[in-house]
């Protein structure tokens, strides 16, 4: 799986964005797009174990991938979109 994998693979939205694509360009979880597919593959890997994370459980999930750009808030309110996103 990769990024551009999400959106055929997943569950796309109506814009044709997988639900954790759409959480980090609605929610500005990305800025100079280094870091962003892993940050996406591992929110998509933390929501398919964990549906419902709480904060904590994505910083510790995401605290593998660094990010020089953001202090990660809209990275985490990213994840809170996808997973309720895909939980709806």
């Amino acid at each position: 799986m990769t990024v551009e994998g999400l959106a055929q693979n997943g569950k796309p939205t109506a814009g044709g964005l997988h639900p954790i694509q759409e959480g980090f360009w609605e929610k500005h979880g990305l800025q100079c797009g280094f870091c962003t597919p892993g940050m996406m593959m591992t929110t998509y890997a933390l929501l398919k174990k964990t549906p419902n994370p709480s904060e904590d459980d994505i910083r510790w999930a995401i605290s593998g991938n660094l990010c020089r750009c953001t202090g990660y808030v809209n990275i985490v309110k990213a994840v809170q979109y996808a997973a309720e996103k895909m939980n709806s």
